[in-house]
């Protein structure tokens, strides 16, 4: 028994919170492991959409221990609304949630600067969603970042004054207009909230559920190609975003990871600035923009639409060693007479590559394109792989067989229920 891995292989958005969802009772513990607030991951099921930032998408099945990992960082304003938002539903969030005292924390004048640091960019900006991330980050690998364990020290009030006077030096600098006094009341109000739960060693925790043959999902947030390392960098998140990530982000050594679940849409999307060689700045990615639904779940920013790049998939694949693939929103490209798929980059010195280049963002790349012809069939009266369109199941034929493994799960619709299984990953 180890841990499988869950995470995303193109720019995030990929429904990781559906799929989490739907194999959930296969679990007895599921942890997410990286990201934080920027994260938005949505499940949707009898009719009712939720969204969720930080708490693990386990969290709607009541006999699951859901853990958010000491490699997360943790807003509490934000835990707060989410937990506030979950307690119509009657979930025992108190019981069944477990949070890392190793996580780092998200104060108030993080997101300040956030701000300040997207405004110096101008044009060049990365797209932040200006939750404090990256500044958190920031501070965690200077060492001077506070954890959620320091909120029970009697010295936390100190210690984050300390802080918040090395950002207020900076944000003096960027002549940075600011009010910290509101948000900080709510900051140490949802403090105090967050002193309610388990405030736990988290990797202890982990560790015993392995030892007792648990069953464990570890959850990524984001997507491959923001990986701090292995993405299109700058434009990427703060965090690892790969397998090797839940090692780290949970305290598992490598020699545990068993299943690696790589989610990817039919087709492509990427929120903010960055490199994306299948973008469609026409009506084509308007038409995907608008079917998929496509904005941002945490900023509600219309997300950029593109058709699938083979190449940048394959690549994450490789670096994340995937061991089962999951083909989301298949159902989005119903209506299209046609769609093309990027299986190669042309570059400019005329050279034809499967690989992903390392100047992506600076050099010129075309994408070569192979089309298919569109099934232009509704989707949900589709229950098994066998009952898919002739079109459709040419598709996913071609991408498994370039992709060299079987698309174990084919998302047909948003609810849980909309979702195929192969034979072989049925439990």
């Amino acid at each position: 028994m180890g841990v499988d891995v869950l995470l995303g292989l193109q720019w995030g958005d990929e429904g990781k919170g559906k799929i989490v969802d739907v194999l959930a009772p296969r679990y007895q513990v599921v942890a997410r492991f990286q990201g934080g607030p920027n994260a938005g991951h949505t499940l949707e099921f009898d009719g009712i959409k939720h969204v969720l930032h930080q708490i693990p998408s386990g969290i709607f099945r009541a006999d699951i221990r859901n853990i958010i990992g000491n490699g997360v960082v943790l807003d509490p304003v934000i835990f707060k609304k989410e937990a506030d938002a979950l307690s119509k539903y009657n979930l025992d969030l108190r019981g069944n949630l477990h949070i890392s005292k190793k996580a780092a924390l998200i104060i108030p004048s993080h997101r300040l600067l956030d701000a300040a640091y997207e405004r110096e960019k101008g044009e060049h900006r990365i797209g932040s969603t200006l939750k404090g991330i990256g500044p958190a980050y920031a501070d965690k690998v200077s060492r001077l970042g506070l954890r959620v364990g320091d909120v029970l020290s009697p010295g936390f009030r100190r210690k984050y004054e300390g802080l918040k006077a090395s950002h207020e030096a900076i944000l003096q600098f960027h002549r940075f207009e600011y009010d910290l006094a509101a948000a900080e009341a709510e900051f140490f109000a949802c403090v105090d909230f967050m002193k309610e739960f388990h405030l736990v060693d988290s990797e202890y925790l982990i560790n015993e559920a392995l030892r007792t043959q648990q069953t464990i999902l570890a959850e990524g947030a984001q997507g491959s190609l923001l990986d701090i390392d292995f993405g299109s960098y700058p434009y990427v998140t703060s965090s690892s975003t790969m397998a090797a990530g839940a090692c780290t982000g949970l305290g598992v050594a490598p020699r545990h990871i068993a299943e690696v679940y790589g989610i990817f849409k039919a087709y492509c999307t990427r929120v903010g600035g960055g490199p994306f060689p299948t973008e469609q700045l026409n009506d084509i990615g308007e038409a995907l923009r608008k079917e998929g639904n496509e904005y941002g779940a945490t900023t509600g920013r219309p997300r950029r639409c593109g058709w699938l790049d083979l190449p940048a998939l394959k690549y994450a694949m490789m670096i994340n060693g995937v061991t089962r693939l999951v083909m989301m929103k298949a159902d989005v490209l119903n209506g299209f007479d046609e769609i093309r798929v990027c299986t190669h980059y042309r570059l400019a010195d005329g050279t034809v590559t499967e690989q992903l280049p390392h100047d992506l963002l600076e050099g010129t790349v075309e994408p070569v394109y192979q089309t298919f012809k569109g099934w232009k069939t509704d989707l949900k009266d589709v229950h098994h792989f066998g009952q898919l369109p002739e079109a459709l199941a040419r598709y996913v034929s071609f991408l498994e067989e370039t992709l060299g493994l079987p698309i174990n799960f084919l998302s047909t619709g948003p609810d849980r229920v909309a979702t195929l299984q192969r034979e072989a990953v049925l439990g």
